[in-house]
């Protein structure tokens, strides 16, 4: 049976006006945008590596089948990536996207749930903690604030001299440019979301 190679398939001349000449250009900003290798986008969008690569560099147009592989890889639509098209004020953090896993090891695992903007002035994270988890930070920017709202379990905050216990359904407000930390104090796994907020661009 003969073996079907999608990234091999011809590009007829009414696909390639469809897509316009600047989609290659796109994709590698979208790519270099979520800070992903070729390699990464080969193994999201199933378009092989040298495919993406050509595309890229303008040397090949894809069809119109592994275009749309690659918007949605890249989560986008294929219309907002061809000229002409809207150029959506969406910013899509996906769920399986191992670039906003910040960290994963240990007692405390962190999820970025915010754009990774360079001047971004909030970031928005999910916290999972194992039993007697915590997560301590040094004092972040002068006139840094956190909020913490506790999805299940129980937590304390510390902030300088001041902490507070707080459960499910709780959130707290408070300084974030003093030594702070937020612990897991109850009897099993603990899930919290934090926001911080900073009072100008992250620089």
């Amino acid at each position: 049976m003969r073996r079907r190679r999608l990234h091999t398939l011809a590009v007829s001349r009414d696909d390639h006006l469809a897509l316009g000449v600047n989609f290659g250009a796109k994709v590698r900003e979208l790519r270099q945008g979520r800070r992903w290798s070729l390699e990464a986008l080969a193994q999201a969008s199933g378009v092989s590596r040298s495919m993406l690569s050509e595309i890229e560099r303008g040397e090949a147009s894809p069809t119109l089948a592994l275009a749309l592989a690659i918007a949605r890889a890249l989560g986008t639509r294929l219309g907002d990536m061809v000229d002409g098209g809207h150029e959506s004020e969406l910013q899509v953090v996906r769920h399986n996207d191992p670039a906003y896993d910040y960290r994963t090891e240990g007692d405390c695992q962190i999820r970025t749930l915010s754009p990774l903007d360079a001047d971004r002035t909030i970031e928005y994270y999910r916290l999972d903690f194992d039993r007697g988890g915590e997560l301590r930070s040094q004092p972040h920017f002068t006139g840094t604030r956190e909020i913490v709202y506790v999805d299940v379990g129980r937590i304390r905050v510390e902030s300088g001299a001041d902490d507070e216990v707080l459960t499910a359904g709780d959130s707290v407000t408070f300084a974030a440019d003093v030594p702070h930390a937020i612990v897991n104090v109850g009897r099993s796994r603990a899930r919290a979301y934090l926001i911080d907020i900073f009072p100008g661009g992250v620089v």
